[in-house]
């Protein structure tokens, strides 16, 4: 009843989450090896940035552990790690100004970004909740209850792909300030754009994922109602 053709792509999908998962990693320790030409670090092009875009109520602040760089819309902080924080690597200026590529699209009201905001309680709600009604409904044999599962879960698996365009915009936007404003030249964007395309199918792998799984969930649904 569970094994589905739909599994198989799930699988598939898991296993490029993964290989994305080491890659993004691997592209960051090699571009962190790289120094940047103008020698500033992932603080001073995050600030800087911020500041041509008369963002300068925004802070930067350093948080711990590794790959952990975030924008805070709530505070509006620039969250950076610490190997981001203070590198004046490759790798560590385009993860900052992606960061800032965020704050830009919050001042900006960014269509993707202001439904993503928008959506926050309603996908962490559905996140938590969903699977368990979905798994009770179908071990119990109650097709409604695992159909409000599903509904629910359809929220968050939106909230995954409205986070796509997010990124690669924010990616995008920090590409061409960091070239304009002088941050990189022309051959250092090939080089960060490796680090921010890695990044980024990370996200794409994890949407897929979602999407397959609840393609899964509404297939079996469907053949329930036919037996």
């Amino acid at each position: 009843m569970f094994f589905f053709p739909f599994d198989i792509l799930i699988l598939i999908a898991f296993g490029v989450s993964m290989w994305a998962s080491f890659r993004v990693r691997g592209t960051f320790q090699r571009y962190a090896q790289v120094p940047i030409q103008s020698g500033m670090t992932g603080y001073q092009a995050a600030r800087r940035m911020l500041d041509m875009n008369g963002l300068h109520d925004v802070q930067v602040e350093p948080v711990a552990g590794q790959l952990t760089d975030h924008y805070d819309p709530v505070h509006r902080v620039v969250r950076l790690s610490e190997p981001v924080y203070n590198s004046a690597s490759i790798a560590a200026v385009s993860v900052a100004c992606h960061e800032v590529g965020h704050a830009v699209q919050h001042k900006e009201h960014y269509p993707a970004l202001v439904l993503r905001h928008r959506m926050v309680p309603v996908a962490n709600i559905a996140s938590g909740i969903a699977p368990y009604l979905i798994l009770a409904g179908f071990l119990l044999s109650l097709l409604d209850l695992a159909v409000i599962g599903v509904i629910l879960f359809s929220a968050a698996v939106l909230f995954q792909v409205v986070t796509l365009p997010v990124e690669f915009n924010a990616s995008s936007r920090a590409r061409q300030m960091m070239v304009s404003y002088g941050f990189i030249t022309e051959r250092e964007d090939r080089d960060s754009a490796k680090v921010l395309n890695a990044a980024a199918l990370t996200y794409v792998a994890a949407a897929l994922i979602s999407v397959f799984q609840l393609l899964k969930f509404v297939a079996i649904i469907l053949s329930s109602r036919r037996e």
